[in-house]
């Protein structure tokens, strides 16, 4: 894994804030196991309303934790006054998502000015080995903060 040095020497806290006030990530129950410079791991426990019709955790909440672990990998890289947005992603499902939880590894593989360009593979934990079962790409964009985009106080 490369090696990244953050902008901001605050860049853990101000991750794990803003993943604080992601209500999504509340409601369906993630929580952010590990943030270190580019490199972010959330962690979701299984649970059934969150399962498609043939009990698999659904697709759209696999990609929901990959795309929060690669945008806060990239955001651990941001100087303090940037916010992040995801401009592009691809998601390839590999296995059926069960298991007793999933969790999301992120990593930078490239940080840019603008644009910064990460990685992310989701992973069932049931019985024996953990099992990649979802593999991201993303483009995330680096904003600077202004109306709309600032980072608000829970």
């Amino acid at each position: 894994m490369t090696s990244f040095t953050p902008q901001d020497p605050e860049f853990e806290a101000r991750v794990r804030a803003s993943f604080a006030r992601q209500e999504v990530m509340r409601t369906i129950g993630a929580t952010l196991a590990s943030v270190q410079p580019g490199a972010v791991e959330i962690v979701l426990p299984f649970r059934a309303d969150l399962s498609q019709q043939h009990g698999f955790l659904h697709a759209g909440i696999v990609a929901t934790i990959l795309d929060s672990a690669c945008g806060y990998a990239a955001f651990s890289l941001m100087p303090a006054n940037m916010a992040v947005l995801a401009v592009e992603f691809k998601i390839n499902l590999l296995s059926p998502a069960k298991g007793r939880q999933i969790v999301a590894k992120a990593q930078v593989k490239r940080a840019g000015r603008t644009l910064t360009v990460c990685t992310a593979d989701a992973y069932a934990h049931g019985e024996g080995e953990p099992k990649v079962v979802a593999t991201m790409l993303s483009t995330i964009m680096a904003v600077p903060e202004r109306d709309g985009l600032r980072e608000q106080q829970p």
